[in-house]
């Protein structure tokens, strides 16, 4: 038999992509009486509503409605949480610049656009916090501290024969995604609603818009063919959006659409939370590490969102690969008048993961030793092999990731050409980096860990594929049809995946946490396979053979008595099943094993899995710009044994590079009154072309199958690639220390601009 699965396979929308002929929502044909909608944001950061005048916007030529919250007939609340904090349009007060007051609807989009201008709007400002020092301070916070500890920080540290305390920032990130935040509601008959949504999580666009309009959930279809991107920026923020156009469309009886242009969608949608970090580490002579007290302060934003998900893996991603015996992490979740920050590629995990590299580089620099050494000194390892929460490191897979970037990358030659290099140059310096990565992977919250799926065999031997997850670019929709293509063992041009409705597969999860092809490839296995064996069972019957002499593979069934040897097509044998009233339709339902998550304590088992890797990053910068270029990468992913190296592959270079974009170059900046001054590709970079590193190797950890039952044994991809970038953050760090006496430890924040860079140099130089 000729297998689908871990083999390379074109996405099913490559050309389509590559052609222009992919329909996204702004591509739809508009039913004839379609309205636009625009947006009235507040351009104050904080204070009292005094006044929201819509009159002459309602006088406008084609304008049909104005709405604001006196007009939301439900609850006007589309936070994540449901728990009330997150209006749809302000009330009373607004809490940052860019938030959503009302919206008008129009017969076209420059109607709208141009009469939300027209809205008269007067606020009472107040003194905003722009910044997570002011929101410690004043103790202002979106949800209580959480803490995660083991043994006795306090006391190891007192009795440690070294110890070192730092303090250094990483800044936010905008998702940038290529389709804007869009939504078309058109709708039905008796108050139903077909919602078409750009959006990682439909079964949340259906509650939001339920919620908004006081109807049940069962009157919204949440409906998702593809996104054009979308990185975690559109697993909540998505839904307002939808809600609003749902709302318009409710009222109006039309249907509607709105799509937020760049700079609005930049000004009014959430970013990846910024974190300012104080720790202290204790460590011995030969630099193990001895114990860990940190703190992580999280920037939030102004509400709740998905806050609390990405403080729990920031902190549970706090010790990265390390054994840390005595440790103590505190995470703060800020509330600052900004927008509400939200999922972003990595869920905190990024956030996470740098406190010990940087830890590791000072406690190197302090002891003039190899910092990789050090790092590979405090490897998880056999005997010392549970996390600060109480998670087994199972299936380690560190020391082999290590070992492969470092020959692959050739460490040794390279380091010491790098030395005399930068002995011979006064203004140039280059720098290497090396990180080791453990990252879990599971969502945070259990019952978010599970999916559904939805699978048709038509007398033709045609598939219909229906599940959960959605096709943001990232190659799902392959991957689980590849998945049900080995199944019936029939060619993959068999399958057609079709668009994800809430209509079809009920109470999804968002396509987040890198769980997409775990979560829908199993139940879509389990929906495949459940027709295959009412299949077998009536080919066993009709042609008087056992079930086990029955084959599916190559697009056909052998039926092996003894004695004879027949062979039908899949599609013969799905037309004799039909003519048998067999069904040849199933669902499919999966939930992970194993995993158990107590918040308050903040200990257990909260992932299926560990996802390894390491990657080494040669920089050089100019001393007197400040300006930095990335010259090689080499990277070494665990996929276990990947579903599709093909779309794997993409995913770990795309990956690399918007974590390369985080730690580099992608700014966000806020005047002094609160408003968000990056808001276009003017103003915000995120990497280009000539960012890629002109050397870039990337290896797929081989023979390395998961141990545990993941879908043919692969491993998830999405996000731990991005946090392999913090290579690129190390080498940076080396590149500055070697303008100094090399010893002295370096404070770099994120992202490493022009800007930063130099001020790294005159610290040092100081």
């Amino acid at each position: 038999m000729t297998s689908t699965v871990n083999k390379a396979q074109r996405h099913d929308s490559a050309l389509r992509h590559a052609t222009g002929q992919a329909v996204y929502i702004d591509d739809m044909p508009e039913p004839p009486g379609t309205l636009h909608a625009a947006l009235v944001l507040s351009p104050v950061a904080c204070g009292r509503l005094k006044k929201l005048d819509l009159a002459a916007a309602l006088k406008m030529p084609g304008v049909v409605a104005v709405l604001g919250p006196h007009d939301v007939p439900g609850t006007n609340d589309v936070s994540a949480s449901g728990k009330g904090d997150e209006p749809l349009f302000a009330l009373g007060r607004v809490e940052f610049a860019g938030q959503t007051l009302a919206m008008v609807v129009a017969v076209s989009l420059d109607a709208a656009r141009h009469a939300a201008e027209a809205v008269t709007i007067d606020i009472e400002a107040d003194e905003p916090i722009l910044n997570i020092e002011t929101a410690l301070a004043r103790k202002a916070y979106v949800q209580v501290p959480a803490t995660i500890r083991r043994g006795d920080p306090e006391q190891a540290l007192a009795s440690a024969p070294h110890k070192l305390s730092a303090e250094f920032q990483v800044g936010g990130q905008e998702h940038f995604y290529l389709e804007g935040q869009v939504a078309f509601a058109l709708p039905g008959e008796d108050g139903d609603l077909v919602v078409h949504s750009s959006t990682q999580h439909p079964t949340e666009v259906q509650h939001i818009c339920a919620r908004l309009l006081g109807c049940d959930f069962n009157r919204i279809t949440a409906v998702v063919r593809r996104l054009g991107g979308g990185f975690g920026g559109k697993e909540s923020n998505a839904s307002w959006v939808a809600g609003a156009a749902a709302l318009a469309a409710h009222k109006a009886g039309r249907p509607v659409k709105l799509r937020l242009p760049r700079e609005i969608d930049m000004v009014a949608t959430g970013k990846r939370h910024p974190f300012l970090y104080r720790y202290t580490v204790g460590f011995d002579e030969q630099g193990r590490v001895l114990a860990l007290d940190a703190m992580l302060a999280a920037d939030a934003g102004w509400s709740l969102d998905l806050t609390p998900g990405v403080m729990a893996r920031a902190l549970t991603h706090t010790d990265n690969a390390y054994w840390i015996p005595h440790f103590r992490a505190v995470g703060y979740a800020c509330k600052t008048n900004k927008q509400s920050n939200t999922a972003f590629r990595g869920f905190g995990g990024p956030q996470g993961v740098v406190v010990m590299e940087d830890a590791l580089d000072r406690i190197a620099r302090h002891l003039d030793r190899d910092a990789n050494e050090i790092r590979a000194l405090n490897f998880y390892a056999e005997g010392r092999d549970e996390t600060p929460y109480g998670q087994k490191v199972d299936e380690n897979h560190l020391a082999r990731c290590w070992i492969e970037v470092k020959q692959g990358g050739e460490y040794e030659r390279r380091r010491a050409e790098i030395d005399t290099f930068n002995k011979a140059s006064p203004i140039l310096k280059r720098g290497l980096g090396l990180f080791p990565l453990k990252f879990g992977i599971s969502f945070n919250l259990p019952h978010m860990n599970q999916a559904g799926a939805l699978v048709h065999v038509y007398t033709d031997g045609s598939i219909r594929l229906n599940h959960g997850g959605t096709e943001m670019g990232q190659g799902l929709f392959v991957k689980v049809a590849q998945v049900v293509a080995e199944v019936f063992g029939v060619d993959i041009d068999r399958i057609r995946p079709s668009a994800t409705s809430t209509a079809e597969v009920p109470n999804t999860s968002p396509t987040a946490a890198s769980t997409g092809s775990d979560l829908n490839g199993w139940a879509a296995y389990e929906a495949a396979n459940t027709i295959k064996q009412r299949m077998i069972a009536f080919a066993a019957e009709h042609f008087a053979a056992g079930e086990s002499d029955i084959e599916f593979a190559d697009g056909a069934v052998r039926i092996a008595k003894p004695g004879s040897n027949q062979v039908v097509s899949f599609g013969e044998l799905a037309k004799l099943c039909w003519l048998g009233r067999i069904s040849l339709s199933a669902t499919g339902f999966y939930k992970t094993p194993k995993i158990h998550w107590d918040g308050a304590a903040m200990r257990g088992r909260p992932f299926f899995y560990f996802s390894f890797g390491a990657a080494m990053a040669e920089v050089a910068i100019d001393t007197l710009t400040g300006e930095s270029r990335v010259l090689r990468a080499d990277l070494v992913q665990d996929c276990g044994d990947s579903l599709n190296p093909a779309i794997d592959r993409g995913q770990i270079e795309g990956a690399f590079m918007q974590g390369q974009g985080w730690l580099t170059c992608e700014e966000l900046w806020w005047d002094k009154q609160g408003r968000l001054r990056t808001s276009g590709p003017s103003t915000y970079k995120i990497p280009g072309s000539r960012d890629v590193p002109s050397v870039f190797n990337v290896t797929m950890l081989a023979n390395a199958p998961s141990r545990e039952a993941t879908i043919f044994r692969s491993k998830a991809v999405g996000e731990p690639p991005l946090l392999l970038a913090t290579a690129v953050w190390t080498a940076l760090k080396d590149a500055i220390a070697a303008a100094g006496d090399g010893r002295t430890a370096v404070r770099l924040d994120a992202p490493a601009t022009p800007e930063r860079v130099l001020a790294a140099l005159a610290t040092l130089k100081a």
